[in-house]
């Protein structure tokens, strides 16, 4: 065989092998200036880059390598504020749009986005419609001749959303796109309940359609879409804070007791959560979860939030109730040294707060005059402080009369390593043997225990 037949063979093996490896997308956007955008892919709240992409003419070419690419959710983005997102599921994808109006995508190629963007269609046309005409329901006399005729049409919206539910996953039976409408799909419900009854429905039957065994669907939005879906049923905005983290306590037990049907589900979910309410500033539920199911089921989070709680973590589980405390020696504003280990009492109360946090002003007051008043356990109240002078003012302004200790080095204190502090205020109840028997988050609960 002479080296040009040799050479033609090889190019022929090379492109065949690349068409049979890489799928092909192309997207044209009208009225675009960029030349370029970037692809990522999609799990959850979470996107990941993935490559840049470069236009002729608005025309953007990608090819996806079927041996390496994930099935999923994947967004394309123009600059920070413009971009969509799509389907790859191995085939080929041809879509249409402009730059005014990059919402309304004419697909050209590829069943699985052509019944993808008319699912998330129907659902914003569901939602919104069946929420106006719920509201007319709850509020219109039901002797009325037009409330019947409202509960007509919410049932004629309900079986055309039903409708299309059941029968589009049927033309691609087992794809990405049917099992993802499966999961995602909308609840539908009986509007001639009452709202208490339509509520309580939904707390027993609204994940009822998710299939949580199908990690898949982690490179899509579908199950943090569905967790915080879910999460409304137990908001009331008449809820205190305390009163709506135990109501949210409660969707949490459901949802990662459902996502336990799969460990990377599990863990997905988990971190979502987490990541959620840490950013809310519900403190209680991140260690709710934390204790209940990432320290008893051992589940890896994302590194990112593993970082960004390892002393949450670490306290929770090398600090539990029943473990002996960490010894401390620090001196008080006197500079006399103290040591834990040698405070003779039935219980002690450790303390980690600063003058600059704003709980602790309101907190530590509290827990003083608690102390003044009993005198039946000591108090080592550990200033995470790096200023003496702001120190020993909030303990004069506070008139604090227990055992006040500082080394004035803020969160690189030795004591607030060992104990693992994240946050202030953090208490942690000791008894005559320094061994923890509780840690209380508020001063209710310091009462309880004491």
């Amino acid at each position: 065989m002479t080296k040009t037949k040799i050479l033609l063979s090889f190019i022929t093996a090379f492109i065949t092998c690349t068409l049979l490896y890489s799928q092909q997308l192309k997207l044209h956007v009208d009225g675009l200036q960029s030349s370029t955008a970037a692809l990522y892919s999609i799990s959850g709240e979470k996107s990941a880059f993935v490559d840049s992409i470069a236009s002729t003419n608005s025309l953007f070419s990608y090819s996806f390598d079927k041996t390496k690419s994930i099935t999923g959710l994947y967004r394309i983005t123009f600059n920070k504020n413009m971009g969509f997102n799509f389907i790859y599921d191995g085939n080929d994808i041809e879509l249409e749009t402009h730059v005014n109006n990059l919402d309304s995508i004419k697909v050209v190629k590829s069943e699985s986005n052509r019944l993808y963007y008319d699912f998330i269609n129907l659902n914003k046309i569901y939602k919104t419609k069946t929420d106006i005409l719920q509201f007319v329901i709850a509020n219109y006399p039901k002797d009325d001749p037009y409330y019947n005729s409202t509960i007509e049409k919410v049932y004629q919206i309900q079986n055309e959303y039903w409708n299309f539910i059941t029968r589009a996953p049927i033309k691609l039976p087992g794809s990405f796109i049917s099992r993802y409408i499966r999961s995602t799909q909308l609840p539908v419900i009986d509007v001639s309940l009452s709202l208490d009854e339509q509520i309580k429905y939904l707390k027993a039957h609204a994940l009822d359609n998710v299939d949580f065994s199908d990690a898949g669907l982690i490179y899509s939005d579908c199950f943090t879409n569905k967790s915080i879906e879910y999460l409304t049923y137990y908001r009331n905005p008449n809820f205190s804070k305390e009163i709506l983290e135990k109501e949210f306590m409660k969707a949490v037990d459901t949802l990662l007791t459902k996502a336990s049907a799969h460990q990377l589900v599990y863990q997905h979910i988990a971190d979502y959560l987490i990541n959620g309410f840490k950013q809310f500033g519900f403190d209680k539920l991140v260690d709710f979860i934390i204790e209940n199911y990432v320290i008893k089921d051992d589940l890896c989070l994302d590194e990112s939030t593993e970082n960004s709680i390892e002393n949450r973590i670490n306290q929770s589980k090398l600090l539990s109730i029943g473990t002996k405390a960490p010894s401390i020696s620090m001196p008080n504003e006197k500079g006399q040294l103290y040591e834990l280990d040698k405070i003779i009492s039935n219980k002690i109360l450790l303390i980690f707060y600063a003058s600059w946090c704003p709980h602790c002003k309101e907190i530590v007051p509290e827990i003083s005059k608690i102390y003044d008043n009993r005198k039946d356990f000591e108090v080592l109240a550990i200033s995470l402080d790096e200023k003496k002078e702001e120190w020993l003012k909030f303990i004069e302004d506070n008139n604090l009369n227990w055992l006040n200790l500082s080394d004035l080095k803020g969160w690189n204190s030795k004591a607030a390593q060992d104990y693992y502090i994240y946050a202030t205020p953090t208490m942690f109840l000791l008894d005559a043997q320094k061994k923890i028997i509780g840690k209380p988050l508020t001063v209710n609960e310091l009462k309880d225990l004491l």
